[in-house]
C-alpha cells in the first residue's frame, strides 16, 4: 500500500474515463511505501551466462543490512511456491492452511496466488512509434502466446495517457485482442503511464513483473523517471524495457532504462529490428522461466532509510555464480 504527501495529493488529480486515465502534476511527487512482506524474485548464472537451475531454498542466504532473514515462500521459475516451515522443511502452498504470523500464510491467502507470474505489458502508442507499430504489435502478441500456462497477462497502452486494453487474465485471445484494438496516440508520458501500471499491478499478489515497449523519449510526463524507479523498487516489481531506438541516439533515455531496469532486477533491451524485438521478448521469457522467487518478513532493523538486500550462495561451487536482483528498498514511512 502506497501513501503519498499531500504535496502529492495537492499536486496530482486524476480523472478517468472510457478506460483511460489522466495525469496532470504541478510538483514533483514524494512517495511513502509501506512494506510489510518483501518479494524478492532474481536469477543465478554461471561465468557463461547460463541459467543455473534446480537450487532449493537452503542453498541461499538473504541478509537485509546484514541481517540474516527468514525465508517465508521458494519459487523457481513458474512452479508453485512452497511454504517454508519452522524447522527448514517446505510444504505446497494450500489456500486456508496456516495462520496470520509472520512467515505462515494468512486464512485468506490464495494458494493460485503463488504460482506463476502476473505480467503487466506496457506499449507505447506514441507518435514516436507510428512507424514500427504494426510489427511492434506482432511481437508483443508472439511473447503473449509463448508465455508459459501458469502466468496471467495484462496489457496497457499509452501516449499522454494511459489506457488499460487487456485486464489481468490467463486468456491470451483477451490479452491479444486488446492489444489489437490499440490506437497510434500523440506525446509520450512514458513516466506517467509507468507510474499508474506499477500502481496496479501492486495490488495483485505474488510475483509480478512490468515490460516496457517504447520508442524512448518522454516529453509529456510530470513525475521523474527515478521516483518511478524507487516504487518499482520498494514494491519489488522488476522492469525490464525494450527499447527500439538505437542506444546512442537518446543517450538520456537509454541511461534512465539502464538505471530503472538494473536497479529493479530486470534488463534493458535496444532492438530496432523486429527480429531483434521478437529476440528480446524471448530472452525475458527464458528469464522469467529461469528465475527464484522469495518471500520473507524483515526481522527487526532500526534502518529507516535504503535497506540493502543481498542474496548469498554459501557454496563453494557457487563462487563464480552471479545472482542478479534489486538492491534493496525503503521501508515504511521514509521518503
Amino acid at each position: 500500500m502506497k501513501l503519498f504527501s499531500k504535496r502529492w495529493v495537492a499536486g496530482l488529480a486524476l480523472a478517468i474515463g472510457a478506460g483511460s486515465l489522466w495525469v496532470w502534476a504541478q510538483e514533483r511527487p514524494v512517495f511513502r511505501v509501506k512494506v510489510d512482506m518483501v518479494v524478492l524474485s532474481f536469477t543465478v548464472t554461471n561465468s557463461k551466462g547460463n541459467y543455473i537451475n534446480g537450487l532449493k531454498h537452503t542453498d541461499f542466504r538473504i541478509l537485509e543490512d546484514g541481517i540474516v532473514q527468514k525465508i517465508n515462500t521458494f519459487a523457481e521459475g513458474s512452479r508453485p511456491a512452497l511454504q517454508v516451515l519452522e524447522d527448514g522443511s517446505t510444504r505446497p502452498i494450500v489456500a486456508g492452511a496456516g495462520s496470520e504470523a509472520p512467515g505462515k500464510p494468512g486464512p485468506d491467502t490464495r494458494a493460485d496466488a503463488f504460482v506463476g507470474t502476473n505480467v503487466f505489458v506496457l506499449f507505447d502508442t506514441s507518435n514516436f512509434m507510428y512507424r514500427g507499430f504494426v510489427y511492434a504489435e506482432d511481437a508483443i502478441a508472439d511473447f503473449v502466446r509463448g508465455l508459459d500456462k501458469a502466468d496471467s497477462v495484462a496489457v496497457y497502452t499509452f501516449s499522454r495517457n494511459l489506457s488499460r486494453a487487456a485486464s489481468l487474465t490467463k486468456d491470451r485471445g483477451d490479452a491479444i485482442m486488446g492489444l489489437r484494438k490499440s490506437v497510434a496516440g500523440d506525446d509520450t508520458a512514458l513516466y506517467n503511464g509507468l507510474l499508474l501500471t506499477l500502481r496496479d499491478a501492486a495490488k495483485v499478489p505474488g510475483r509480478k513483473v512490468v515490460i516496457v515497449f517504447s520508442n524512448g523519449p518522454d516529453n509529456a510526463s510530470m513525475v521523474a523517471p527515478d521516483d518511478v524507479r524507487a516504487v518499482a523498487e520498494d514494491e519489488g516489481i522488476p522492469i525490464y524495457v525494450i527499447s527500439t531506438n538505437e542506444v546512442n541516439k537518446d543517450p538520456i533515455s537509454s541511461g534512465v532504462f539502464r538505471r530503472i531496469t538494473q536497479r529493479t532486477g530486470g534488463k534493458a533491451y535496444w532492438a530496432k529490428t523486429w527480429q531483434k524485438q521478437v529476440e528480446a521478448f524471448e530472452s525475458i521469457r527464458e528469464d522469467l522461466g529461469n528465475s527464484y522467487t522469495i518471500t520473507y518478513y524483515p526481522q527487526p532493523n532500526p534502518n529507516e532509510g535504503f535497506r540493502k538486500i543481498t542474496v548469498e550462495i554459501p557454496s563453494d561451487v557457487a563462487r563464480k555464480y552471479r545472482v542478479r536482483s534489486r538492491p534493496g528498498y525503503r521501508p515504511r514511512g521514509t521518503f
